[in-house]
């Protein structure tokens, strides 16, 4: 981690707390596993490390790959990876805290079959290293500060193990404990949740529900259900008819943030929500049945009209049943 003062950091501090809560196998719970702990004396100062188990790539890398290939993940992989993110979300409501930015760039798969590879080979999953060294623009000597190479990110090659691996949800640094939630949580765009652009109000409970709902969709469809293109009110015309309507408590909000652009925009009639006819879409496949009731609830817009991740995961394990 970067270097700061000698104060434990907060990432560490949460990820202490969740082990206290499940005697120490965090994995189990599909978090990450905190293997050990160091700090490093660098020029910048005294680094704190945190050493994790070796992990495959981010679920978000995963999608885009399929995306780009146009192919779909095996439904009992999506099945097992949308149980796993909901109890994953159930356990650390269920310590009294949220992880703050649920998102695929902070989940990861696990890396067992990684861990059983020779170096070569372990190369050839990732990509060989492609070093270069590092220069000032004005030709002056690098300071001390700064490291004399960079390294490009892993590619992740030919990494095939979606099937067999977990998730693992990673990043608490944003994490807090029931009582003490920020003023704004950590929101990409496309993950944005409807009460906190009509509102400025959210509960977590209900908040990151939403947020595991599109990942359940992403991960089904490889595509996004909403995409953010950086004005609030476009992203809630998507959102409009894609479960339900708008709540009549909501429309005098939502009208009053509509630019000139936005009132152009159209919906056709289709006698039907979106998410419906685009699962109607699917090949039929028992396996992926119980995932609608699901996604219907927990994108609904009235956070109190929503299931929690507790109850969304009965709601599967019975239609499964």
């Amino acid at each position: 981690m970067t270097a700061t003062s000698s104060s434990i950091p907060q990432e560490l501090q949460n990820l202490k707390f969740l082990e206290s809560q499940c005697q120490g196998d965090l994995a189990a719970n599909y978090i990450v596993q905190l293997l050990d702990t160091l700090t490093h004396k660098g020029p910048n100062g005294v680094h704190q490390c945190l050493v994790f188990e070796l992990l495959g790539p981010s679920l978000d890398h995963v999608i885009l790959d399929y995306h780009e290939g146009e192919e779909k993940l095996l439904p009992e992989t999506v099945l097992r990876i949308s149980t796993q993110i909901l109890k994953a979300v159930k356990f650390i409501h269920s310590a009294g805290m949220c992880h703050g930015d649920i998102s695929g760039r902070n989940i990861a798969f696990s890396g067992t079959h990684l861990s059983k590879q020779t170096k070569e080979e372990l190369f050839e999953t990732l990509g060989y290293p492609e070093i270069e060294p590092l220069e000032r623009i004005d030709g002056t000597p690098l300071g001390n500060e700064l490291p004399t190479q960079i390294i490009k990110a892993v590619e992740w090659i030919d990494w095939i193990d979606e099937d067999e691996e977990d998730i693992r949800v990673l990043d608490f640094g944003e994490s807090f404990h029931q009582g003490q939630e920020p003023q704004k949580l950590a929101q990409p765009g496309s993950l944005k949740v409807p009460e906190t652009i009509l509102t400025d109000r959210f509960d977590y409970v209900w908040t990151y529900g939403v947020q595991a709902a599109r990942y359940i969709y992403a991960t089904l469809f490889t595509v996004w259900p909403f995409w953010y293109l950086g004005e609030d009110e476009v992203l809630m015309f998507q959102m409009i008819g894609f479960v339900e309507e708008l709540p009549v408590e909501w429309e005098s909000k939502y009208k009053s943030m509509m630019t000139k652009s936005s009132h152009d925009l159209e919906r056709e009639d289709e006698g039907t929500t979106r998410l419906e006819k685009k699962f109607a879409g699917l090949e039929p496949d028992p396996t992926l049945e119980p995932l609608l009731p699901v996604m219907q609830g927990l994108m609904r817009f009235l956070p109190s009209s929503r299931p929690t991740a507790e109850e969304a995961l009965e709601m599967l394990c019975k239609a499964r049943d």
